[in-house]
């Protein structure tokens, strides 16, 4: 889960980006089972210890994790127990990853395999590597899906089986969706895509090159085909790199960077149409976009403000 809000004092002073309200310190009671913020079971304690006993321990298999996939780290590991929970999030316009390795340690038992918390943090990584952290709009189901096929890339690039792979959202993922969290089905379905790409790349079916942050190999989550009639193309008539926002229900909006002289390629991820929000002189105005069509953003000269016109074919 890409999470903004700091967990203690500490961190709460020096936290920069506050988003929407969490509540850890009250779990949710589901069929008798407690889920955290992160929308994860909170599994039973477990006496096992793994490979996150530490943060030394943590930050050697983080790394093994990292060169797998040839990515240059872009945040730091904290490690805070007692609050049964990791999470990717900013503080101080520094990335981090915060986790409790006694929550990771029983994810683990409860799983039965050690891929267990390696896949959550895989997930967390997702969020850094996909710069969920960086729109200030918390957890969106499009940005949860991409995470778990990131994790069920990395996962196949480092050896785990299927199986191996989607353990640990198969025990601690609810049935259910929520507003901001896939339900079981889908999660696991999003870790199996990820984990085929990872084969097929090893197999030497698919080439991905040009990683999001810098690295040479990039976790094929979603391959834009332009041709399929279902991805909307996005440009601006602009001079340098603008930042718009998008969503798919027009309530919860995250930021996009739209560079200047290219065409941004995307697609919702639940319904077959979204939301573009622009700035106007008196807020801003949100925009319909339909799928399989392409778009161009225009500036008013005189008055500064945005506006949409489709591309015709």
């Amino acid at each position: 889960m890409a999470l903004f809000k700091a967990q203690n004092k500490h961190f709460m002073k020096r936290l920069l980006l506050p988003v929407a309200i969490i509540l850890l310190a009250i779990p949710v009671i589901t069929t008798a089972q407690k889920v955290n913020s992160c929308g994860y079971i909170i599994p039973p304690k477990s006496v096992l210890k793994t490979n996150f006993q530490s943060v030394y321990e943590a930050r050697d298999l983080v790394n093994k994790m990292l060169d797998t996939i040839k990515w240059k780290e872009n945040f730091r590991l904290r490690e805070q127990n007692g609050m049964n929970n990791a999470y990717a999030t900013m503080i101080q316009n520094q990335r981090w990853i915060v986790y409790d390795n006694h929550f990771l340690e029983n994810i683990d038992s409860y799983a039965s395999t050690k891929w267990a918390s390696i896949s959550i943090m895989a997930h967390e990584m997702g969020h850094h590597y996909y710069n969920h952290v960086m729109s200030g709009q918390g957890s969106t189901l499009p940005s949860e899906i991409q995470a778990d096929a990131f994790s069920g890339y990395l996962l196949n690039r480092l050896g785990a089986t299927l199986d191996q792979s989607i353990a640990a959202m198969s025990k601690i993922s609810p049935d259910k969706a929520s507003s901001t969290h896939p339900g079981k089905a889908d999660r696991l379905t999003a870790i199996t895509k990820g984990w085929n790409t990872g084969l097929a790349e090893k197999n030497g079916t698919v080439n991905n090159t040009g990683g999001n942050n810098g690295g040479t190999t990039t976790p094929p989550v979603q391959v834009p085909n332009v041709n399929d009639g279902s991805w909307i193309g996005l440009g601006i008539q602009s001079n340098r790199t603008e930042t718009v926002y998008l969503s798919d229900d027009g309530k919860k909006f995250q930021a996009a960077e739209l560079k200047a002289g290219e065409t941004f390629v995307f697609k919702f991820e639940i319904f077959n149409y979204g939301w573009l929000k622009l700035p106007y002189y008196n807020g801003s105005r949100t925009f319909k976009l339909i799928h399989g069509k392409d778009y161009m953003i225009l500036q008013n000269r005189k008055t500064k403000n945005w506006t949409v016109v489709e591309v015709p074919e």
